[in-house]
């Protein structure tokens, strides 16, 4: 009764709702500091991991550089060059000039560097490595080791291995000779040629315009792709009609990846290539890039 004619009831009750909110501030600090306590713990332990990892990898390394000291240094090729045209010719025919004893030149056809024949790793020795990361090419030395010559090869032959006494070249391969048929073929294009060597003799060439653009919706998008996939077949059943109306038996066709399956069976070989624009200087630039030779020396 005093207390609350003097109003100290007040105070008490304002006190008392102070202490608990001291004491519920004070639960949440104890809180925080055991979650920083925590998360420090955490630190420190990721730290811990880090650096063991570090070690690990260090040690890793290590190993790495005295296995390649116990290997010897790290070979790399001689000398690579894009050979075309007559810089071409004059490569093969130097090539096919080398004449050694009997079984003193040794050639192969390597498809796959992750594979090598034992008589490649044998005619190599330690460059046998080297004709690995070439694959697939054709690989050629000597027993001396005085010529050694990897070679992409436009049109690849079946693997083989042979020593004889000179380098098994199949020029029709490497180079283009006699006659033939090359086609370049795009989803909205076609150029064929046919050719007497290097030189073309006849050219037929077309190109297709298809659909680049749609209206907004599900149903406009299906229906776009649907017209637009009729569009590429049509002009693919054109280029296969003029392909199978060839007057040569040899077929070199060249395009976009997406298409070439579909002439797999009409041709020698086939293989991608980028170029673009009109369908004559398309074909000369799918012509010049199908019979470009990387040379790469071991």
């Amino acid at each position: 009764m005093l207390d609350e004619l003097l109003g100290r009831a007040e105070l008490k009750d304002r006190i008392a709702e102070l202490e608990e909110e001291l004491h519920h501030r004070e639960r949440e600090l104890d809180a925080e500091r055991e979650r920083r306590a925590d998360a420090a713990s955490d630190r420190q332990a990721a730290e811990e991991r880090v650096n063991r990892l570090e070690d690990r990898i260090a040690d890793l390394e290590g190993t790495v550089e005295r296995l390649r000291d116990e290997d010897g240094p790290e070979r790399s090729f001689a000398r690579t060059e894009q050979l075309r045209g007559e810089r071409l010719r004059v490569v093969l025919d130097r090539l096919e000039s080398v004449e050694t004893d009997a079984e003193g030149a040794f050639s192969a056809y390597v498809p796959d560097g992750h594979d090598l024949a034992d008589p490649v790793r044998e005619a190599f020795g330690d460059r046998a490595a080297l004709v690995g990361s070439a694959a697939p090419c054709l690989a050629v030395t000597d027993d001396a080791g005085l010529v050694a010559a990897c070679l992409s090869v436009p049109d690849s032959p079946e693997p083989f291995t042979s020593w004889d006494s000179g380098f098994e070249l199949d020029r029709a391969r490497l180079e283009p000779t006699g006659r033939f048929t090359f086609a370049l073929v795009r989803s909205d294009l076609f150029a064929m040629g046919e050719y007497d060597g290097r030189n073309r003799v006849a050219f037929q060439g077309f190109d297709s315009e298809l659909k680049s653009q749609h209206s907004k919706g599900g149903f406009s998008q299906a229906r776009f792709e649907r017209l637009r996939d009729e569009q590429i077949d049509n002009h693919l059943e054109r280029c296969r009609v003029a392909l199978e109306d060839r007057d040569t038996d040899r077929c070199y066709v060249a395009g976009e990846r997406t298409v070439l399956d579909e002439f797999v069976d009409l041709a020698d070989a086939t293989a991608t290539v980028d170029a673009t624009g009109d369908p004559e200087p398309a074909l000369d630039a799918a012509f010049r890039d199908f019979w470009t030779v990387r040379l790469r020396v071991p």
